[in-house]
């Protein structure tokens, strides 16, 4: 696609939805470009919000992480797929109690929203990124799902990008409990499905015409552009590769190297 015609595309987007891992930064180093993005986007009164699978920490953590690296208001503001699994889980399960399969930061996020959690008397089973797993709890979670409770998922991703690489994540714990239990996930909530969109749209008030969904990942970003009628745009600083591409169901409507590379045409 030539110049103008991607100028053509950007231009009207108002709102962008950015993923964080792989997006923004990676680990804990900011992807070069990532604060010059922000800085045009506000020079050009456009918005944004991080919009992150990841579960294995909280709004206010990644919002410190944000904050730490340079990013201010107004762009302080995430919504995570544990958020978004909450408000479904207390909705869906009203008055029920939860075995959570996930870290301490997950567990007090979805507390602090008034999710019951009890081990010993679950109605239903709640997994997210656990990256504090024990064999014991993994032993736990499935004959919990092998019994037929209800199985819900904060999202479905099978790696976490790194700066040296990749770490699995949850959808290496679904591929665990299925080879046990002979079950995957009732749910799941995160990108790229419709609750964690809904629950986000909902929030902000956006126009879902004028918002643009920004991510590294063709199977969950990408994919949420597409099948909520969203514009989407595939950045190559994280875990896809432009091999992929052509592999992929999912097809971006644009691809650049990096978030910096979308700078020219705001």
């Amino acid at each position: 696609m030539n110049e103008q015609l991607i100028g053509e595309r950007l231009r009207p987007v108002k709102c962008f939805l950015l993923d964080m891992d792989g997006t923004f930064y990676l680990g804990d180093r900011l992807l070069d470009g990532s604060l010059d993005f922000l800085r045009a986007l506000e020079r050009t009164g456009r918005q944004a919000l991080f919009l992150t699978n990841n579960s294995s920490k909280s709004a206010a953590q990644y919002v410190q992480k944000l904050a730490r690296m340079g990013v201010g208001d107004p762009f302080l503001r995430v919504y995570t797929s544990g958020m978004a699994t909450g408000r479904y889980v207390l909705r869906r399960f009203a008055q029920k109690r939860a075995f959570l399969l996930g870290n301490a930061l997950l567990r007090a996020e979805l507390e602090a929203m008034g999710v019951a959690l009890d081990d010993a008397r679950a109605d239903y089973v709640i997994v997210g990124f656990d990256t504090s797993l024990t064999y014991e709890r993994m032993a736990r979670v499935c004959a919990l799902v092998r019994d037929g409770l209800p199985y819900v998922a904060t999202h479905p991703d099978f790696n976490c990008p790194t700066e040296t690489g990749f770490m699995p994540d949850i959808g290496a714990i679904h591929a665990f409990i299925n080879a046990s239990s002979g079950r995957m996930p009732d749910e799941i909530i995160g990108k790229p499905n419709r609750g964690i969109l809904d629950h986000m749209l909902a929030e902000t008030g956006w126009d879902k015409e004028k918002t643009v969904v920004i991510g590294d990942r063709l199977y969950t970003d990408i994919a949420l552009g597409i099948k909520n009628g969203l514009a989407s745009v595939l950045v190559l600083s994280g875990e896809t590769k432009p091999a992929d591409i052509s592999a992929s169901e999912y097809k971006p409507d644009l691809i650049f190297d990096s978030v910096r590379e979308i700078i020219p045409f705001l």
